[in-house]
């Protein structure tokens, strides 16, 4: 039996703060219910009556409770609004259209679940149910509230808008796929443990973020005080973007295409800089950092408790099955600068503890209001330290431990790159340690083979800098990338490209000439399309030489790519072939491109198109005007998509293993997981990365590593 739920709330507290902050004095005002594809059913609760005999006794007996977003949102609300009914309705009972949909790479929301699948306006999520919701789940401006009892004609609409939820899940429900859920037993089981770890929420430094906040607001008003100063009073905050560039052209003659990070370190960095327009765009980049923002998240969210709840949205990212975060956007944190930390710590390098040092120091600072007076970047102090701001309780400790390289690992394996899995296996075999404790590994790291196998070279003479060249390659060419991945990736890593053509033609007595031949030929093409990207010649042919090296030591990983294209295009052309790529399993049934992975899910492409030029395409998701809309996609975009959702199949694979050995998942960044442990020997890092480098059943052969730390607050490390 099929118990189909909604319900209607309200709360004085905005939903915008998080779920679990509104739920703790929400009301649930309405149910509505429906048993298979039985009549729907109202209980009004604002009425008084006690629960309807139909819907008590469906509780009991239902096999299944399915709901429109039920696990983020209704499970929170009725654990504070309606404890004694939760506790008769089992977790492993739940189930989610929500989830269905994203678990098929389709939009979560019901309205346009409808759209897509054309679902009846009769059965369609009713159209002025927003206007209704304003009206009855929130308080009014003037702090009333609308009821029942005010707005009675009103309240009779939002009751059959509610009924009209209940038909809208159950014909969205019929019409998508069932493949990966509710049918796969192993993601169903997933996703209730999502909803545990969700429910769990991790603790927060909350004095922390408010001397944050208050530092913030300090340094902001400095800024614009000396921006204001500085412009003569044109400006007055550094944020004015169109002022600010209007400004810098009239005063000083530049002319800059945007106001970017990349952009202003560049210019920041030219020696022959006038002092008051340097100090000028150092002001801009402060005044732009985010971490304000996240800290203000972070203290209207935070439940009564300390702790931050309902980060994240199971199968939430489009295509690949991945977590997707909420609210304070744990994935987003960013990375500690270490050129400031180096700065602001006096040192010309870091050591392993410097910047554990800086953070103490910061933190200590924040809290007492000092830390103007001890950091000249304010702003930078706090974005280096937000992540600090995800502490545990007394008698835990924070055990965290993140997969190595694994995107890496699994694109060899899935293309079988059998060079790089052993070079895998090489490195991940510790021989010893040396004199100053450093491992000692068979294998070379495999940045540093990287570069060494493009240029033929011993990995013994590559170095730092060519490393880095090799890791740019690493990061930027594996999925098909060209010059521009690489171009963007070398601006990641703050690479100067000039640089790059210096390092690439002193090499050119070991390339092959042929490579050079093709690259040279590739920018006289590049040149005719217009599509040089703005780079000069040379530098455009040192990159293309780079990409050119790289898929030459990358044989099966090259191949690969059109070859997943070439099974996609024939499992699109013939309906009901199975074709196989590999280790993938491709089949179009009806209008879905069905892709299966080693571990038995399905990555799904709806409406899958082949253009008379051989051009893929479905709909989906786009990542930039995140519309619902045909996407264009190539054998390297799929190789992508392959690599991370297998990524993130490995590291949920093992999360129920983690949580059986004691290690209470709070959080997953990517490939990481942050857990909490009791506070004893018994516990730590090495034993969690064990566990989530377990390799299963469907992944033999596939070398596993990980490594983290323990501690009492989170870091990046």
């Amino acid at each position: 039996m099929k118990l189909w739920l909604d319900t209607e709330t309200y709360s004085p507290t905005p939903l915008k703060s998080g779920t679990h902050i509104y739920a703790e004095p929400a009301e649930i005002m309405i149910w509505t219910y429906a048993v298979d594809d039985g009549p729907v059913g109202t209980w009004d609760r604002t009425a008084g009556t006690r629960m309807p005999d139909d819907l008590d006794f469906a509780i009991d007996e239902a096999d299944e409770y399915w709901w429109q977003n039920g696990k983020m949102f209704d499970y929170t609300v009725m654990r504070h609004a309606m404890p004694e009914t939760l506790a008769r309705m089992p977790l492993t009972k739940w189930r989610d259209t929500m989830v269905q949909a994203y678990e098929h790479s389709l939009p979560g929301a019901l309205d346009l679940l409808c759209q897509i699948f054309h679902v009846p306006q009769e059965q369609a999520k009713h159209k002025d149910g927003s206007a209704l919701i304003q009206l009855f789940c929130k308080p009014r401006r003037d702090g009333t509230r609308a009821t029942r009892e005010t707005h009675p004609a009103e309240w009779a609409r939002f009751l059959a808008y509610a009924g009209g939820d209940i038909t809208a899940m159950r014909a969205v429900h019929a019409k998508m796929p069932k493949w990966n859920y509710p049918n796969n037993r192993s993601e169903m089981a997933l996703s209730h443990l999502d909803m545990r770890i969700n429910q769990r929420g991790m603790q927060m430094d909350t004095e922390l973020a408010r001397a944050a906040v208050r530092a913030i607001d300090r340094a902001q008003k400095g800024h614009a005080a000396r921006t204001q100063e500085l412009t003569d009073g044109e400006v007055q905050k550094a944020t004015q973007r169109d002022r600010l560039l209007k400004h810098l052209l009239a005063e000083y003659d530049i002319d800059l295409p945007d106001l970017k990070k990349s952009t202003l370190e560049r210019r920041i960095n030219d020696p022959d800089l006038p002092d008051p327009l340097r100090e000028l765009l150092a002001i801009r980049l402060e005044a732009t950092m985010t971490s304000s923002s996240k800290y203000k998240t972070l203290l209207r969210g935070v439940s009564s408790d300390g702790r931050l709840r309902g980060l994240m949205q199971f199968c939430g990212a489009n295509r690949t099955g991945r977590v997707a975060h909420r609210l304070f956007q744990p994935g987003n944190m960013p990375r500690p600068d270490v050129g400031l930390i180096a700065k602001e710590m006096g040192v010309a390098k870091l050591g392993d503890d410097t910047t554990e040092r800086y953070t103490e120091l910061g933190i200590d600072a924040l809290k007492t209001d000092s830390a103007d007076l001890i950091f000249s970047n304010v702003m930078g102090l706090t974005a280096n330290v937000v992540r600090g701001s995800i502490i545990v309780p007394e008698g835990k400790k924070l055990v965290v431990s993140d997969l190595s390289n694994i995107e890496g690992r699994k694109a060899a394996w899935l293309s079988g790159e059998e060079w790089k899995l052993q070079a895998f296996r090489d490195y991940d075999t510790i021989l010893g340690v040396d004199e100053k404790g450093k491992e000692i590994r068979k294998g070379d790291d495999l940045y540093v083979l990287a570069y060494a196998r493009s240029f033929g070279v011993p990995p013994a003479d590559v170095t730092k800098d060519r490393r880095q060249l090799g890791k740019v390659q690493e990061l930027a060419l594996g999925y098909e990338g060209g010059v521009g991945a690489f171009v963007t990736f070398t601006m990641t890593y703050k690479m100067d490209l000039d640089d790059i053509r210096a390092a690439v033609f002193a090499t050119l007595d070991v390339i092959d000439p042929e490579v050079v031949r093709e690259a040279r030929n590739a920018w006289e093409w590049a040149t005719k399309q217009k599509r040089t990207l703005g780079l000069e010649k040379d530098v455009y042919i040192a990159c293309d030489i780079l990409k050119r090296l790289w898929r030459r030591a990358h044989p099966k990983t090259s191949c690969y790519w059109p070859e997943l294209k070439d099974a996609a295009t024939q499992a699109i052309c013939s309906p009901g072939t199975t074709v196989r790529a590999r280790r993938i399993i491709m089949r179009r049934d009806g209008n879905w491109l069905r892709v299966q992975m080693p571990s038995g899910r399905q990555l799904c492409y709806i409406a899958p198109r082949v253009d008379d030029n051989g051009q893929i395409s479905y709909m989906g998701v786009n990542q930039y005007t995140r519309k619902w809309q045909r996407v264009k996609t190539y054998g390297g975009k799929i190789f992508e998509n392959l690599c991370q959702a297998s990524a993130r199949d490995i590291l949920f694979a093992n999360m129920p293993r983690v949580e059986a050995a004691g290690y209470e998942i709070v959080l997953s960044i990517h490939d990481e997981l942050l857990t909490e442990a009791p506070d004893t020997e018994d516990y730590n890092d090495d034993q969690l990365s064990a566990l989530i480098s377990t390799v299963p059943d469907w992944a033999e052969g596939l070398p596993l590593s990980a490594g983290g730390f323990q501690g009492y607050r989170y870091r990046k490390d």
